[in-house]
């Protein structure tokens, strides 16, 4: 096995990048996604613990268990581990899923990206590499949860209405953006005070309210209106 072991997605990439990278570099394919949220925990429990800040279990998904095996064999024979899955979140989470599973530090892994497949930027990517972006992670994280909790509880209720199957968690993107901007408003929300007058009067035995219209920025304003 060579010194640099580099994992990519694709399996159709990783001859290519072989064939630029050289003798010193081993690349392989994790062949996409290798964990995901099982449909129950152990015991039957819920695998996202809502309660407990949306804790979420993943496992690896039984036909990728060969891959796995063969990726945890060559990262033990590695003197460097190199992640260049895609640059988008379902490639950053990959890439996060893969030091989890074979037991990588995700805060010191090599992470590198290209978007075309030569020679040059191949050679540039591994020049600069980065560590895993976990902003990125956890965003994919949040829509894959999303959709778990409400997409597959609502897409039968969309295929009643909808025909050709369509999921209805196509839409946990804009779902999560319109969550997270409202608590961005909410946090950015600076309270203030107004203060307003109001009397009661004894009109020939019965007792009147009223109230100024006008509201003053400090006690003091309205104290002195009186």
């Amino acid at each position: 096995m060579s010194k640099n072991l580099v994992i990519v997605e694709s399996p159709a990439k990783a001859k290519t990048i072989g064939q630029y990278l050289g003798k010193d570099f081993t690349v392989l394919s994790s062949v996409g996604h290798i964990r995901s949220i099982p449909k129950k925990g152990k015991g039957g429990a819920e695998p996202i613990d809502v309660k407990n800040g949306f804790k979420t279990l993943y496992e690896t998904d039984p036909e990728k268990k060969k891959v796995v095996t063969e990726l945890k064999k060559a990262v033990k024979t590695a003197d460097t581990v190199w992640l260049a899955t895609d640059e988008d979140r379902e490639g950053e989470a990959i890439a996060w899923h893969l030091t989890e599973v074979l037991g990588l530090d995700p805060k010191t892994t090599n992470r590198i990206v290209f978007h075309e497949i030569t020679k040059g930027a191949i050679e540039e990517a591994v020049k600069k590499p980065r560590t895993i972006d976990m902003k990125l992670v956890e965003a994919q994280q949040a829509r894959q949860i999303l959709d778990r909790l409400v997409g597959f509880e609502l897409s039968p209720v969309v295929w009643q209405k909808v025909p050709g199957g369509k999921s209805a968690g196509r839409v946990q993107s804009p779902a999560v953006r319109l969550l997270v901007e409202r608590e961005r408003e909410i946090a950015a929300f600076a309270s203030s005070f107004q203060f307003k007058v109001t009397a009661e009067f004894n009109h020939n035995g019965e007792l009147v309210h009223a109230e100024l219209p006008q509201r003053f920025a400090t006690e003091e304003e309205a104290t002195a209106f009186l």
